[in-house]
């Protein structure tokens, strides 16, 4: 486990040896910790996620770099070996459409429902978004509701605006 800073606050990084297993957003406290206190997150991760969640930066350099570069507008998609064990079923279709969204683009939960075989589960959808593991690899903010307002996200709404806001500009759309 690490945690990284970005334009959208503090992210935790975990990697196994399948690979990411999480990006997540962190909670505010937790920007600034000491070394001690991120080793206790990772601990929390090991017992919660996997035991094997490495500690060490070094590994994540690669992930870290694809975000920097995504925030500085020269990454398009992420090239990261996903740990997918958690994620299964129509959770985990859901979330192969939703990784499949171009960038600076949009799908609604009922698009992303119909394209991962169940056309009616638009509402599990937006649990599949709200449990997504890797948020950003998996560009779950690049789903919106049917009327093409962006509704929420795990990250706050202020972070799906300037993602999306972002992805607007560097593609033009």
């Amino acid at each position: 486990m690490w945690d990284t800073d970005s334009p959208v606050g503090r992210l935790g990084l975990a990697l196994t040896e399948a690979g990411l297993r999480r990006l997540t957003f962190l909670p505010p406290g937790v920007a600034g910790r000491a070394d001690g206190d991120v080793e206790e997150l990772a601990a929390t991760m090991a017992a919660t996620v996997s035991p094997r969640v490495t500690v060490a930066a070094a590994p994540l350099d690669g992930v870290r770099r694809q975000l920097d570069d995504y925030f500085a507008g020269r990454l398009r998609d992420f090239s990261v070996e996903v740990d997918w064990r958690d994620s299964t079923g129509f959770y985990h279709r859901a979330l192969e459409v939703t990784a499949a969204i171009p960038y600076g683009r949009t799908r609604s939960y009922a698009g992303v429902a119909a394209s991962a075989g169940s056309p009616r589960a638009a509402r599990a959808v937006g649990t599949a978004m709200a449990t997504n593991p890797v948020a950003l690899v998996v560009p779950c903010h690049r789903v919106v509701r049917a009327d093409g307002r962006r509704g929420p996200y795990g990250g706050g709404t202020a972070a799906k605006d300037l993602l999306l806001d972002l992805e607007a500009s560097v593609s033009g759309s």
